[in-house]
């Protein structure tokens, strides 16, 4: 069977028939575009080889080789080519205006997942946005500012740390089996939640949350429990899919609970999955061109990525991970398009 891959952000089609004046992200390393650079914590990827295939070759603190989602996001939009972390100390007005990233590398829904890796919460998080509304609030008014907050999409991106390292790596939460340990993630104390009621509470509207994709998949888990073959760790796998089915259905209450909101929950198991199992098919429709490793990345093997690392391959393109638990830019572009495409007019 045969999966084409989706063209490039740069050259598809913008959707311009929707009009979102900024996009505004929340949670761990699948949207952090830097954040981490300006808080105390291990978890950074400020330096080479990190940001290799990125504008100008610069390592900006994105766990990738170049683009991640929420660069993605922002510019098959139509909103802007990347998104800055909010954190940078030479944030414009014009910045602000066009949406700005609050994810931190490491989070999770579970404070002792944040204790960890000593980044940002959810609470931290939350309280950034709210900084980030004062000032748009004195660059424009209260008015423009509630209309930017009304017709923005805000994206959220969190649980694979809690799941894959606070539960499976770490003895902390074993007192749990998994189906009380996802419920504590999603249910209605959760800091999942307080995310949604606080977003709305201060204006936000079209709030999407992205599913956990196979984290069982990658390279550090095939490592650790993966056997001989390194095979996906089905565990995990399983895990993940029992909390999607939860924030699922979590969703789906809070869009009878908050009647003025379009939550969307952006499915990316699947087709995550899909493109892991089928790596060899999915290429360009013109030449072919498929994923040659799926198993191991680009830069490793091991947990850490840097200029020491013992492998670090010559294209990128050809991996699906680019370390040993974050895709390649070529990979983010394939999903992200794809859950575009899917999930776009649900917001309007």
């Amino acid at each position: 069977m045969f999966y084409p891959f989706a063209v490039t952000a740069t050259s598809q089609t913008k959707y311009r028939n929707f009009t979102f004046p900024a996009l505004i992200a929340f949670g761990d390393s699948v949207l952090d575009t830097g954040n981490n650079n300006y808080i105390e914590t291990i978890v950074k990827a400020n330096f080479k080889p990190y940001g290799r295939d990125f504008i100008g070759g610069q390592a900006t603190g994105r766990f990738s080789n170049g683009r991640i989602p929420s660069d993605f996001l922002a510019e098959i939009l139509g909103i802007k080519e990347t998104l800055p972390p909010y954190l940078d100390p030479n944030l414009k007005v014009e910045d602000l205006l066009t949406g700005v990233c609050f994810a931190s590398a490491g989070s999770g829904y579970d404070h002792l997942t944040v204790e960890i890796a000593s980044v940002l919460s959810v609470e931290d998080q939350l309280n950034m946005f709210k900084g980030y509304i004062g000032k748009l609030k004195a660059a424009v008014g209260e008015a423009r500012t509630a209309l930017i907050l009304a017709k923005s999409i805000f994206i959220i991106s969190m649980g694979s740390n809690d799941i894959a390292g606070t539960y499976f790596m770490t003895s902390f939460r074993r007192e749990y089996n998994i189906q009380e340990y996802t419920s504590m993630l999603v249910n209605i104390s959760s800091n999942f939640l307080q995310v949604c009621f606080e977003l709305y509470k201060f204006g936000a509207r079209k709030i999407g949350v992205v599913s956990l994709s196979p984290i069982g998949c990658v390279p550090l888990q095939r490592t650790i429990g993966g056997g001989k073959e390194r095979d996906c760790v089905e565990s995990i796998n399983q895990a993940a899919t029992v909390y999607n089915s939860k924030l699922s259905s979590s969703i789906m209450a809070l869009n009878k609970k908050l009647s003025e909101a379009r939550l969307v929950y952006l499915e990316n198991y699947s087709e995550f999955n899909k493109l892991i199992q089928h790596h060899k098919q999915f290429g360009l429709v013109a030449c072919g061109s498929g994923f040659e490793v799926e198993d191991s990345a680009c830069c490793g093997p091991g947990p850490v990525c840097n200029s020491l690392s013992f492998k670090i391959c010559e294209d990128a393109t050809k991996y699906v991970f680019w370390d040993s638990v974050h895709p390649t830019e070529r990979t983010y572009n394939i999903l992200v398009s794809d859950i575009v495409k899917k999930n776009i007019h649900k917001f309007v």
